[in-house]
């Protein structure tokens, strides 16, 4: 990763009001009310290093208010689930995959067990993900390589994460930031699109946003800054319809506007906790505000 010399200091005119702290409550009253005769920031077109990072860094900061419960959405109890679960996240949701582990799971609790699957029958059991017979090939490979080279236990580094079956970088930087507790940036489709539309960077190549991202934020930041993104992406700033009109940075956003500016009509708009929804989680952590997902089948 290379580094950038900061540049100068921006213009005080450019400075743009405290965006508002927001439960999931808040942000379907006040801070949605404020943003309705909001408009976006002028963001220099030369903006400096600098001035750059000190917004990135603002709004990490207002995020961290938004979701002090940010947190992977996907249910897993040990590394080895959390890491079949990210293979299985792949092309679907964390909820389908959520209501989908518990019977796999049952099947087959430990890398070795798995790895001595009937293909067709594990196809079966996780066939409501998408993709089943692909990620079928990716799981046993996978199961197969941490029995046979890392004594059926998960390995905590990246460089041996990346050799087996189905996992790349995506993959490995959620089992080690949140199993491992080794910092890793999630560049997924949410994370990816917001840093654009938040002009931190124009990169598509995921690899190449987790470099710039990188270069951004201190390395203690990286795993939550993750989430906190993916979460806003998914609850508030869609990819096609962004509530702009109900979201707590509104003042902070270059591209706000982009979306439903209207408080009411953007409300209408939130998704999962903050819509006064269940969450993607059958099993959420404690401090979670929502409600738990259902059960795969349940009314």
């Amino acid at each position: 990763m290379t580094s950038s010399e900061p540049g100068t200091t921006p213009p005080k005119a450019s400075k743009v009001p405290k965006a508002s702290k927001a439960t999931p409550a808040a942000t379907a009253s006040g801070a949605s009310r404020a943003s309705k005769t909001l408009k976006a920031p002028e963001i220099p077109k030369g903006e400096s290093r600098l001035a750059l990072v000190r917004r990135a860094r603002r709004i990490n900061r207002e995020l961290a208010e938004v979701y002090p419960y940010a947190h992977p959405e996907l249910d897993f109890r040990n590394p080895f689930e959390l890491l079949v679960a990210t293979v299985l996240s792949a092309q679907t949701t964390d909820l389908r995959v959520n209501q989908t582990t518990p019977a796999l799971f049952a099947a087959y609790p430990t890398p070795e067990d798995m790895a001595a699957a009937v293909p067709e029958e594990m196809e079966e059991l996780i066939r409501p993900t998408g993709f089943f017979r692909a990620k079928t090939k990716s799981l046993l490979g996978l199961s197969a390589a941490l029995r046979d080279d890392f004594g059926g236990e998960v390995p905590g580094r990246l460089e041996d994460l990346v050799k087996l079956p189905g996992v790349g970088r995506k993959t490995a930087n959620v089992v080690l930031g949140n199993a491992f507790g080794v910092p890793g940036i999630t560049v997924d489709t949410h994370f990816g699109r917001l840093v654009r539309r938040w002009k931190w960077t124009d990169e598509e190549d995921p690899v190449k946003v987790e470099a710039v991202i990188a270069d951004i934020f201190p390395k203690s930041e990286w795993t939550m800054l993750s989430h906190r993104v993916i979460f806003h992406g998914r609850r508030i700033c869609h990819a096609r319809k962004p509530a702009c009109g109900a979201c707590p940075i509104a003042p902070l956003c270059p591209s706000y506007g982009e979306g439903e500016t209207d408080p009411e009509k953007a409300r209408k708009l939130l998704k999962y906790e903050m819509g006064g929804h269940p969450g993607q989680r059958l099993s959420p952590p404690p401090d979670f505000p929502g409600k738990p997902a259902p059960a795969l089948g349940a009314v």
